[in-house]
């Protein structure tokens, strides 16, 4: 394999918005990782890919699981050696329409082990190597359920799962801004995914768009941000 060209991680990507992240970086001659929980729908998303010409290998993730994360980070540096792009997609949205007085906390500490512990750590284990290189880009997918400046009642671990991690992306960008290591955070908005349901206004293409700028920022691009439409957006 080519050492030299970018080396990106996606996580939850089998499909849905993960996926055209992963189809679209290939399609910039980035060399793409594509992670996912159920080895069987991650092996066909990357044949499917690999039919167009995009080189992409699966890697069986689940972010909650710790040593799969340190086996992803030891799998991707012993066969290209640097990681450049790393996409925080996975996700879960639970409890969508239960009041925040009778939610159970488990569903709450699900939300956050999986939309925030496992970012948390991916991100520990990623940023040395791309210290290592003077260069990095991490696009965390939140949503704009997550906005404090629009907080309003249910959804409570979804919400909370996404205001936090817009927290590790303001946090982490200001520790990491003197190595160019660009983090941002973003919405893609209202998307027809098995999430988002067959009547949400945008496609998987839209939703991806500001993810694949934000993972390929040029050196002087912004961070520390949150994103919708590749404009930015308040907290």
């Amino acid at each position: 394999m080519n050492n030299n060209k970018r080396i990106a991680i996606v996580t939850g990507a089998n499909k849905g918005i993960g996926f055209e992240i992963c189809r679209q970086l290939g399609h910039k001659d980035i060399t793409v990782v594509l992670t996912a929980r159920n080895k069987t729908k991650g092996e066909l998303a990357v044949q499917s890919l690999q039919n167009e010409g995009i080189n992409v290998s699966f890697f069986p993730l689940d972010v909650t699981d710790f040593k799969a994360i340190q086996s992803l980070i030891d799998y991707v540096k012993n066969d290209w050696g640097h990681i450049d792009i790393l996409v925080n997609n996975a996700g879960i949205h639970l409890n969508p329409e239960e009041s925040a007085l009778d939610v159970k906390i488990d569903t709450i500490r699900q939300s956050m082990e999986v939309d925030v512990y496992g970012h948390i750590y991916l991100c520990q284990k990623v940023i040395p190597l791309m210290k290592e290189n003077n260069y990095g880009r991490i696009v965390n997918m939140s949503s704009k359920a997550g906005q404090l400046s629009s907080m309003g009642a249910k959804k409570l671990g979804y919400k909370m799962s996404k205001a936090a991690l817009n927290v590790l992306t303001a946090v982490l960008a200001d520790e990491v801004k003197e190595h160019n290591i660009l983090i941002n955070a973003m919405t893609p908005g209202w998307v027809r995914t098995e999430m988002g349901g067959d009547q949400a206004p945008r496609s998987v293409v839209q939703g991806a768009d500001t993810a694949i700028w934000l993972a390929t920022l040029p050196d002087n691009g912004p961070s520390g941000g949150f994103f919708f439409e590749r404009d930015l957006i308040p907290w």
